[in-house]
């Protein structure tokens, strides 16, 4: 039997390259795998070689410490990959294909999946509805910054790629549909973004930036991404978006104003979350800055979306009601300008096939937007370090060197 390496969480700030075990189409207990999910059968998944691996914003969260995560968790969420094994309830999806893995694990059998909402599957978390590989309170399901992963419910989840060869062609662009491209799509398809729409984006992480250009290809007149690191504002300029440097002017409508001529936009996407920090220089944190702030600057009537991640618990917040998620959110501000709140995980399935469709046919360049930089496995705790360092690029981790062949 092959064996398998992983990225591990080691405690706050500290990531390692470990030997875990191979993986088995079957729930073994580990960190923070819930207990009614211990020897959970899954005949209907399938063994994956992992081609590439991405390293997430939501990852970062975990390695600052900033949430209940256990160490020894392996991470890593945003999986694409070979088909190796499959089991024995998989009928469709077969040994050889190129795939991508949704974030959210999702059953297709419950409500929730039924009406498009896998972000929040009944059936794969006892804790809660919603799960996602390799994350906290999420059941438990071992992560995919490794070799190899299961991946249950195979044939209801995966995203087959139509052609191998065309698809290892595309390949950064194509690895962006576990996660980060359908999460940024989808805070601009929340925020109501339409043909000559004006959009502000919180945050130049690769969210951000995913959201940005998702904003672009739904037809934005302007785009606007406001940050207080001047290398992720470059690179958000560097595809055509205007930019917000918050710490050096911290009224943003005064400078969406600048922009536009006046001091609101038609819709927001925050896709900062609950480690954001106050506007201007040596501001600290202000886990409601972002969503108090884009209420300030979006018009009445309009639309946020908030694929930024926040939490239930938050051991390192600034108060003791940020540590369970109660935040100073002026709902009063929001309720006076009528504004709509889509909250929440992406759910992957909606969007991928289509955006798919869009990298194959040159229309969207995900990878370009977000810097993709390729790492090899034993360079993902570097990574982890340079990209908590507020480094402009999206870490795409090769496990197995397919990009030094």
């Amino acid at each position: 039997m092959a064996g398998n390496r992983a990225v591990v969480y080691r405690g706050a700030g500290t990531v390692a390259v470990e030997d875990i075990s191979y993986p088995e189409l079957i729930i073994r207990d580990g960190p923070g795998v819930n207990p009614l999910n211990v020897g959970r059968k899954c005949e209907h998944g399938v063994v994956v070689k992992v081609v590439t691996t991405n390293i997430c914003g939501s990852d970062q969260h975990m390695v600052r410490g900033r949430t209940t995560a256990p160490e020894g968790l392996v991470l890593g969420h945003e999986i694409t990959g070979e088909v190796i094994e499959v089991g024995r309830d998989v009928e469709f999806i077969k040994k050889g294909d190129l795939v991508s893995v949704p974030f959210n694990i999702a059953c297709g059998r419950c409500r929730s999946c039924k009406e498009q909402d896998t972000h929040i599957c009944e059936n794969v978390n006892p804790d809660r509805p919603g799960s996602a590989y390799g994350y906290v309170d999420m059941g438990g399901w071992v992560g995919g910054q490794s070799e190899y992963v299961m991946v249950p419910y195979a044939d209801f989840q995966l995203l087959k790629f139509p052609d191998k060869d065309q698809a290892m062609e595309k390949i950064l662009d194509l690895t962006m549909l576990s996660d980060i491209f359908p999460t940024g799509y989808h805070g601009a398809v929340s925020a109501g973004v339409k043909p000559g729409s004006t959009v502000y984006v919180a945050g130049a992480g690769p969210v951000g930036l995913a959201a940005a250009h998702s904003a672009q290809l739904l037809g934005a007149s302007v785009v606007i991404v406001g940050d207080l690191n001047k290398e992720r504002l470059a690179q958000a300029h560097s595809f055509g978006c205007e930019t917000v440097n918050l710490r050096e002017h911290s009224d943003l409508g005064e400078q969406i104003a600048q922009i536009l001529g006046v001091p609101e936009v038609d819709c927001a996407i925050d896709c900062v979350g609950f480690e954001a920090s106050g506007h201007g220089e040596g501001a600290g944190e202000a886990p409601a800055i972002v969503l108090n702030s884009i209420m300030e600057v979006t018009r009445a009537g309009g639309r946020l979306g908030i694929p930024g991640l926040y939490v239930t618990g938050d051991p390192g917040a600034v108060d003791e009601d940020a540590k369970i998620g109660t935040l100073k959110v002026r709902l009063g501000l929001g309720w006076a300008k009528a504004h709509t709140f889509v909250t929440g995980q992406t759910p992957v399935m909606r969007y991928h096939r289509d955006l798919m469709m869009s990298i194959l046919s040159g229309k969207a360049q995900i990878a370009k937007a977000v810097n993709a930089t390729i790492i090899t496995l034993d360079q993902s705790p570097e990574a982890y370090a340079e990209f908590d360092q507020g480094a402009s690029k999206k870490f795409v981790i090769d496990p197995h060197g397919h990009f030094n062949k």
